[in-house]
This record gives structure tokens, sequence and C-alpha cells, in this order.
């Protein structure tokens, strides 16, 4: 199935007209197991992922579920959390999936009573630290930061976060912003409690007049398009764009890689239970993780092969700090950057 902008919003705005009329999905905080039998109806996905993957996630789905509808909200990870926080306060969730960035973001989403817990029996090959243990949300897959740069541009080359407060890259660098991306928002919380980093890196970054956008996206359309020499992105992205034949290359920096996992979860009282689990189930099985590695990402479940050019989760230096670090500072963390940066 092919969506578009316009059935995109179509089937969110049609599904927000009936919300009030459909009745929740389970009368706990747990769902049962989900089911392989063929099955019909929709569901609401709200999403981080870029429009092209997650369409292309959904044609696979729908060659296994042809007959459920997939109606997506995609927009930033901090743009999507603030929609779904809006929408229970107001008593009118509309979302059955959540598909986003990182294990903190549905962090904060559990504390906030908005996730059902629901043991998939897709777990198999997927390592525990990288779902809830009460199974709130799973990773789908392994997003690795680094460094992307356009090799027409810099001559010197890059290695590390580091570099890219040297002074040949003055007024030449770009960084995702942590107040739209949730990734760049991880990033942020982890690099200000790494040694020889921390929060006078991204002073020196400033100092360097490094430039702060939105999201991945515009990172990575500024340096293929020679705008800007070097910055942090995501690595399929970078390495999307090598492939492509950009001028560019994706480096995994010295100091160690920022990991995040794009972990989904069923919303907690949801209007399509049986729908929204034989989704998750699909991402998370052989199949579904063989879909994500034909997107291009690395696959979180051992076993199925990643595309060519990324490291497996195996390979990377894993720079993290404590789960319950990383929540309690989040908003703290946004706070104080974009105090600096304005």
């Amino acid at each position: 199935m092919l969506l578009n902008k316009r059935k995109i919003f179509a089937g969110v705005l049609s599904l927000v007209m009936i919300g009030t009329m459909i009745s929740g999905c389970s009368a706990n905080n747990s769902v049962s197991n989900g089911s392989t039998e063929k099955l019909s109806g929709s569901i609401t996905l709200y999403t981080s992922q870029p429009e092209e993957d997650i369409q292309k996630l959904v044609e696979k789905f729908n060659e296994k579920q042809p007959d459920i509808t997939v109606n997506v909200f995609r927009s930033g990870t901090e743009e999507v959390v603030s929609k779904v926080q809006a929408e229970k306060q107001a008593n009118a969730m509309q979302a059955d999936v959540l598909l986003v960035a990182d294990a903190v973001t549905f962090e904060s989403l559990k504390a906030d009573d908005i996730l059902a817990s629901y043991e998939s029996p897709e777990l198999d090959g997927i390592s525990s630290e990288f779902y809830d243990a009460e199974h709130t949300y799973t990773g789908t897959k392994v997003i690795s930061t680094g460094i992307m740069v356009n090799t027409d541009m810099v001559k010197e080359p890059v290695t590390s976060f580091s570099d890219l407060t040297r002074e040949d890259l003055k007024g030449n660098t770009i960084i995702p912003s942590p107040l739209y991306s949730g990734a760049a928002a991880y990033n942020l919380s982890v690099l200000t409690r790494t040694d020889g980093l921390g929060w006078d890196y991204f002073q020196k970054l400033k100092d360097n007049g490094v430039t702060v956008d939105k999201g991945n996206g515009t990172v990575q359309k500024a340096i293929t398009g020679g705008q800007k020499a070097a910055g942090m992105i995501v690595d399929y992205m970078a390495l999307r764009s090598k492939a492509e034949g950009a001028p560019v290359d994706f480096v995994y920096p010295e100091e160690g890689s920022l990991i995040v996992t794009e972990p989904v979860g069923i919303v907690k009282n949801c209007a399509n239970e049986e729908q929204a689990k034989a989704f998750v189930d699909f991402i998370l099985s052989e199949d579904g993780q063989k879909a994500t590695a034909e997107i291009g990402y690395t696959p979180i479940k051992e076993g199925v092969e990643a595309p060519e050019g990324f490291k497996t989760v195996s390979e990377i230096k894993n720079l993290t700090q404590s789960m319950d670090t990383l929540v309690q500072n989040r908003e703290t963390d946004k706070e104080k950057f974009s105090q600096m940066f304005n």
C-alpha cells in the first residue's frame, strides 16, 4: 500500500472524528498475546520515522495483513510526544501504536501511564537490554549517531566528535536540534555527561559557529548540498547519501557512537488492540527485521544481516549513561541547551 500525505492525514482526521464513538481496547494496562491470523480494520500510527521509510514498512506489513489500513501521523519525536500528551490530557487519544526515537522517550510515556504492556511472541533473538522489562516498549532497530563529512570540503580527516570544534571547520558544521529531534535530545544528555566532552563541548561548538537546525534530515541536506562541511547525524542518512553517489562519508567517532533503537509500543486503551499487536509482532518478526534491513537500518534481531556499510551493534562502541539519569535530566538539559544557543 503506497501512502501519501493526503491519505495519511485524511486517515488520521477520520479517526479523530469518530474517536469518541469507539470503545477502548483494554480495561487495564496489559494486553494479551498477539495472533498470526488475518485481520481487518485499521490502526493509527504516530512515528518520527522518515516518511519514505514508514511507507515501505507499511507496504511490507500489508503483504502479511492486507486488510489492515495503517493511518500515519509523522513528525519529529518531540512534536509527536507533545501531540500524544495533549490528546491524553483531553481524553481524546487517537494513536494505537507509537514508533519514535529512543527508550528515554518511552520511559517518559510509560511514567505518564500512556503505554500498554504487551509481550510480543517475536522477542526471540532480541537482547533484553533493548526492551522494557514490563514490556511497554521494544526496540526495533539500531540507529547510531556519528559524523557525516563532505569529502570535497574536508581535507583533514575527521575522526571524533571533538574534531567538529576545529578551526578549519569554523562556521561550517551543523547539528540537529534536541528541541525537535528525540535522537538529538538523547545525544545531548549523553554527550554532556561524557568525560572529555560535557557542556564545555557544546559551548565550543557554539563558539565555532555551529548551525543548529531541525532534525537529521536538515543535516543530511546541508552536507550533501555543500552548504556545510560536517555535522552530527544518524548513520543511515549519511550512508544512504554515500550509496547514492554524494561526496560524503560517515564516521564512527573515536569517543564512541550514540545508539537509539526507535522503540515501538501500544497505547493503553487504544481503539484497535488486535490490529496494533499484529503490527508490533510484524516489526519484531524475522520478516519484519529483514524488511528493516532492506529499508536501510541495522536490525535489532540477532541473525538478520545488516545492510552493506553498516556496523553491527556488537561492532559499535556505545556511548551511553544510566536510563534513570537520562530520563530525569532530559527536560532540564533541553532547557539549558535552548538558553545556550538562543
